[in-house]
């Protein structure tokens, strides 16, 4: 049951799979619906400002900027959700990461549950809910799952970011691993309306790759960061958001007692 779990959380290593497609040089690929966290609220189109945002640039170049001040940024907040490409459904992410590997945050399999994962050091600290333990379980002997549900559920357990289980939720964490491949923005990107993203000013940005469109959001004040990635993609539909750039990762050791999952062998 252990290791079905951890196996589980592994896939929302996809979502850097989701942000470096869209990123590439002459492609826009993304994943993600809505914010579950409710921290992204609908763009708003707002009235033309007085001054056009990125004078004399050209949406490909809009987008360069963007990717180049959100991949230079030393920590975010990741909030959204992707495909689960293997059980399907969606993961829900909400999460906050650093290029020092460090993360805290949670994650959700489609209304199955919720897990919250911080990694800080070498360890990946996790702490399932009933819910997300037993949609885990299916199929597994009754007996087994509930007493993994006895012994689990609610409780914090710990793992080595380089074992097996963990290896792959520990490179999500890596805001480098995550953003790999964004250093370049999108070259056929063309410029659209002025909007804001939860208050802060933007510009729109158009994508396609065949028959899927994409819509970026860049801020127009400040640094140009990336603030949000919509997609009508008939496989990758959905919304990531970028927020709190900078904001330091408050990963930290949980407090009390904490279950060590490599000592179980």
């Amino acid at each position: 049951m252990r290791r079905t779990a951890l196996a589980a959380l592994a896939l929302a290593a996809v979502t850097a799979a989701g942000l470096t497609g869209c990123a590439g040089g002459d492609q826009a690929n993304t994943g993600s619906s809505a914010d579950p966290a409710g921290q992204s609220s609908t763009p708003k189109t707002s009235p033309k400002p007085k001054e056009e945002p990125f004078p004399g640039l050209t949406g490909g170049e809009i987008a360069e900027k963007a990717f180049a001040a959100t991949t230079a940024a030393p920590s975010l907040r990741m909030t959204g959700s992707v495909p689960d490409e293997e059980g399907g459904g969606a993961i829900q992410v909400d999460m906050a990461l650093d290029k020092r590997g460090e993360c805290a945050g949670t994650l959700g399999m489609d209304g199955q549950g919720e897990a919250e994962l911080i990694k800080t050091g070498d360890t990946v600290y996790l702490r399932y809910d009933e819910k997300f333990l037993r949609a885990q379980g299916e199929g597994e002997p009754k007996g087994e799952v509930d007493a993994a549900v006895a012994m689990l559920a609610g409780k914090w357990m710990k793992t080595s970011a380089t074992g097996p289980d963990a290896e792959d939720l520990a490179g999500f964490c890596d805001l480098d691993a995550v953003l790999g491949g964004a250093e370049k923005g999108d070259a056929d990107a063309a410029r659209g309306a002025t909007t804001t993203v939860d208050g802060t000013p933007a510009i729109t940005l158009t994508a396609r790759d065949g028959q899927d469109r994409f819509t970026l959001y860049v801020a127009t004040e400040g640094e140009p960061y990336l603030l949000r990635l919509d997609s009508t993609s008939a496989t990758d539909p959905g919304t990531l958001s970028f927020s709190d750039y900078g904001t330091p990762v408050a990963a930290k050791k949980p407090t009390g007692d904490v279950l060590d999952l490599d000592s179980l062998g």
